[in-house]
């Protein structure tokens, strides 16, 4: 039993390489995402996550018809296009009639747009896919050091101004009454979930990053009502769906990126019947319980 269980669990990691750097590489981005993607669900800014990670894809796919697969040049295009959608989309919610999820939809729907044709009209229908869905089994030593790097940075920046962050994402209004400048820490965490988003798509592809960020997030609401608590379910959910999504791939022959992806969701839809906090089930029995 014990042997089986090393065959299928642990033997890819001790002798492949690219699995272990795969492994790797899904641990900083469960450590970096995970509380991204929770302080995104706690400010109501699911969607946008999702908006923000479609937005990367032009700014990619320059860097891309520019220096071809280079990492340096598809993670700089995609930063840069990331953080020009946020500002435009900030500044036609602060001159406009539109709320900031309105306008976060328009361009990161012309982001997908363009993005798409600009692969579509320089390179093939597999540079299109690695793209938009990545793969974390051909992950390197350079996009391993890019991944690392932006952990490091999220993880020291949120240390740095996370009560405010908090604050700003529980009760904006009194944060704007004390003087705490909401608006910069709104600036600053959309910084960070671009930079997290360009870790990602190298691994998992523009249309996948976002899944590891939100699902793992989404999750952890269900298990904990602590902030504390759901930080470390959803750093938890996400290394874990990370790991065994490499496991999928590797012993059938799968995408790697569609089956972190997927487990995450089966997580989230498990979550939504046994999970004690938000579950329909847990729930249930409670009201059960007050009933009697």
């Amino acid at each position: 039993m014990s042997l089986a269980v090393y065959e299928l669990a642990v033997a890819p990691f001790v002798e492949f390489g690219f699995m272990r750097r795969a492994l790797v590489g899904c641990l900083a981005l469960a450590l970096s995402s995970g509380p991204i993607g929770l302080f995104l669900v706690m400010r109501r800014m699911s969607l946008m996550g999702d908006a923000m990670s479609h937005a990367v894809l032009p700014g990619a796919a320059a860097g891309f018809m520019v220096a071809g697969l280079s990492l340096p040049a598809m993670s700089l295009g995609g930063f840069a296009a990331g953080v020009t959608v946020a500002v435009l989309a900030g500044l036609a919610t602060r001159y406009t009639g539109l709320k900031e999820d309105a306008s976060f939809a328009a361009f990161y729907l012309l982001s997908l747009a363009l993005g798409v044709l600009m692969v579509s009209r320089s390179g093939s229908n597999v540079d299109l896919m690695h793209l938009l869905f990545g793969s974390v089994l051909a992950v390197d030593n350079a996009a391993l050091v890019l991944v690392a790097g932006v952990c490091s940075v999220t993880l020291l920046t949120l240390a740095l101004i996370y009560r405010p962050l908090l604050l700003e994402s529980l009760d904006p209004v009194f944060l704007q009454a004390v003087g705490g400048r909401g608006g910069l820490w709104h600036t600053l965490f959309l910084f960070l979930v671009v930079l997290n988003l360009v870790a990602g798509f190298q691994a998992l592809g523009t249309l996948m990053a976002v899944g590891l960020m939100m699902l793992p997030a989404i999750t952890a609401r269900l298990w904990s009502s602590s902030v504390g608590g759901m930080l470390a379910v959803a750093v938890g959910v996400a290394f874990a769906c990370g790991a065994g999504g490499l496991l999928l791939s590797y012993h059938l022959e799968l995408p790697s990126g569609p089956s972190i992806i997927l487990l995450a969701g089966l997580a989230y839809l498990l979550s939504l019947i046994i999970a004690p906090v938000g579950g329909a089930l847990p729930r249930y029995l409670r009201a059960r319980h007050l009933e009697l």
